[in-house]
């Protein structure tokens, strides 16, 4: 019994092997790099997870202080909107603000109208040149952070005195206001302030960063002396988080579009690739002069190449391209012999009505040999090329 013929590659299946042979070292380091960045991500997500948060326990969470303060009888309430924020301002209260940076101008006005004459202690952390003016009236930021280190409290604020040496540095600050207590200097330049009210009892602390409320710092130096009694100084905290999500972050003018959301560096740095990308593209594209002509090192006879894409298509087996080949050098071959223009050359309502004038023959036959389907074998594809030889000799003839 003979066994059955395998059936011959197609073009179709030698592309998609092509296409799979150029493509398959871009997309292994597509998948590496894709895989890579999921397991940093899956590593990383739980860094900073919780972080300046009283029921965290991660090493950047709070909970720690939180507890601390629980047992010398202060109570410790997390408030995530500005409403509540508002509320929780009363003579009684300590107000933490965890990231006092990521309110609105808005939000940064109505907390302090707020704060101002509540009689109460609110607590800024680390908050930056956007915050610290509104927030606090009278008060500048540097615009460089100190190293975060152990510095010494040289100033008379009892509580920074009791609790002596602390891990304070970050943002650094400065005041014109007369009865503020400044407070562990780094290059002269405090990292704690606090600012009394003009009336009342109540007073603000800007603190220049947060490692004194972080789990891992507490038992640090006199971190937690200097948190328990900045924090403990009346029977109530509010730690306030603020959120994206608060719907108060609206500003009055309405919604903003995408380039208001972006920070003023990145349309800067965008410009400036910008600016590269273009000045690459002049240098690239630069005419010193007009093309030489080279001649090419090796001279390759016409048969040589048309016997070189014959053997291509053969081993490819891609019959349909040599077959439309050959109809389509035939059209163009016999339209200025039948009078029919170049551009409708492989229109069959040109062609064929031209010829069929000319031969006086079949036209169905004539388009079946133009235009038909492609050959099922080799030996339909030779006997095509030479009816197509035969057709133009036929037309050629006087």
């Amino acid at each position: 019994m003979r066994p059955a013929a395998t059936p011959p590659t197609t073009s179709a299946s030698s592309t998609g092997r092509l296409l799979w042979t150029r493509a398959r070292g871009l997309t292994l380091a597509f998948v590496l790099l894709l895989a890579g960045a999921v397991t940093l991500a899956v590593l990383r997500s739980d860094a900073r997870h919780g972080a300046l948060d009283p029921r965290s326990a991660d090493p950047s969470g709070s909970r720690a202080i939180a507890e601390l303060l629980a047992d010398h009888g202060v109570s410790t309430r997390v408030v995530t909107s500005l409403a509540e924020a508002r509320t929780a301002a009363r003579p009684d209260t300590t107000l933490l603000v965890a990231t006092p940076d990521l309110l609105t101008q808005p939000q940064q006005n109505e907390l302090r109208s707020s704060t101002a004459d509540s009689g109460g202690r609110t607590l800024l952390v680390a908050p930056g040149s956007p915050s610290v003016n509104a927030l606090a009236p009278g008060v500048s930021a540097d615009p460089a952070d100190s190293r975060r280190s152990a510095l010494s409290p040289d100033c008379a604020l009892p509580a920074a005195r009791r609790a002596g040496t602390a891990e304070t540095g970050g943002v650094r600050y400065t005041t014109n206001h007369p009865g503020a207590d400044e407070c562990y200097p780094s290059e002269h330049l405090a990292t704690l302030l606090r600012i009394p009210d003009t009336s009342g009892d109540g007073d603000t602390i800007v603190l220049g960063a947060p490692d004194i409320l972080y789990n891992e710092r507490l038992d640090e130096q006199g971190n937690a002396s200097l948190a328990l009694q900045l924090l403990g100084s009346r029977a109530h905290l509010v730690w306030y988080l603020p959120s994206l999500s608060d719907t108060s972050a609206t500003t009055q003018d309405g919604e903003k579009d995408f380039l208001d959301l972006l920070p003023s560096g990145w349309l800067w740095g965008t410009l400036q690739l910008f600016l590269a990308a273009l000045l690459a593209a002049l240098w690239r594209a630069r005419r010193l002069g007009p093309l030489v002509p080279e001649n090419l090192p090796v001279a390759i006879r016409a048969s040589e190449t048309v016997e070189g894409r014959a053997r291509l298509y053969r081993k490819a087996a891609a019959r349909d391209r040599a077959a439309a080949a050959l109809r389509s050098t035939a059209r163009t071959r016999l339209a200025p012999l039948l009078g029919v223009p170049a551009p409708q050359a492989h229109s069959p309502e040109a062609l064929l009505p031209a010829l069929s004038a000319h031969l006086h023959g079949d036209g169905q036959s004539q388009h079946s040999l133009l235009f038909g389907p492609p050959p099922g074998d080799d030996t339909a594809l030779t006997a095509l090329a030479d009816q197509l030889d035969a057709l133009e000799r036929e037309v050629r003839r006087p």
